[in-house]
């Protein structure tokens, strides 16, 4: 598996950033629409693999960091095409597929053993929703942070910046929205395998407070919507944050013992 993901992985990484270069160099329709067939590529690439992996797991593809980076790489390039087709915003494709394209060489160089048993706690109705909702707000999530630095580093442009936050705030709404139902999901699969629905465990923590942060992204951007670059400022350390709760809560100590470091 690890061989053939290689290869997969380096043709995906070809064809992703070969569509989206030129879908933002050129404008011929008929260069747009071979674009856009090799995005769509891409997107069955990653997609098949997870498939692949599945069947061959007898599992759902989600228990280690390296399994969840592999539904990010779907995710996030499909939402990008998505939007794309929805604004037109030519660079969005490219900075998707640079964003996946950095996922698929970490699991490049970290590759893994993949193991088919699932340990009891994640032998639950409620673990792959969990997962795949909270995968999927991230991905929606990572998009709007691209809105949010393209906004703040952009000339000032009224009309421009207006746009940049329509679509950043669409983004961000409805990947709350999956943030939220990622928590919901959470604490009932920790009530079926804990018995409680919440212990304060530093995953818990974190996954709170990134969902806190871009909480306050709204209520900030409601109550101070001319404030353009501080609000775009909140939408890019609310993703650092994710990513810490993602990622980085493995490596801090308090974390050691946590139910969650399990991958």
């Amino acid at each position: 598996m690890i061989i053939q993901y290689n290869i997969l992985a380096i043709i995906f990484i070809i064809i992703a950033l070969s569509g989206s270069l030129i879908l933002l160099a050129f404008k011929q329709k008929y260069l747009k629409n071979i674009a856009l067939f090799l995005l769509s590529i891409s997107v069955i690439i990653s997609g098949f693999y997870i498939a692949e992996l599945w069947i061959f797991l007898e599992r759902i593809p989600l228990r280690t960091l390296g399994e969840t980076r592999l539904w990010y790489t779907f995710f996030i390039e499909t939402v990008g095409l998505i939007i794309f087709l929805r604004w037109r915003i030519k660079i969005i494709p490219l900075l998707s597929s640079l964003f996946a394209s950095l996922f698929v060489i970490t699991n490049l160089l970290s590759p893994e053993n993949f193991d088919k048993t699932l340990m009891p706690a994640l032998q639950s109705l409620w673990f792959a929703p969990h997962v795949i909702v909270y995968i999927f707000a991230y991905s929606l999530l990572g998009i709007s942070v691209l809105f949010a630095v393209i906004g703040y580093f952009s000339k000032n442009n009224n009309k421009s910046e207006d746009d940049i936050f329509f679509m950043a705030d669409n983004t961000v709404y409805l990947g709350f929205s999956f943030l939220s139902f990622g928590l919901i999901f959470g604490a009932l699969w920790a009530k079926e395998a804990w018995g409680n629905y919440w212990t304060w465990d530093p995953k818990e923590t974190w996954a709170l407070l990134t969902w806190l942060v871009y909480l306050i992204y709204i209520h900030y951007r409601i109550k101070y919507k001319y404030n353009k670059k501080t609000s775009f400022g909140i939408l890019i350390i609310a993703f650092i944050i994710l990513i810490i709760c993602w990622f980085g809560i493995n490596y801090l100590p308090a974390a050691q013992n946590s139910i969650h470091v399990y991958s």
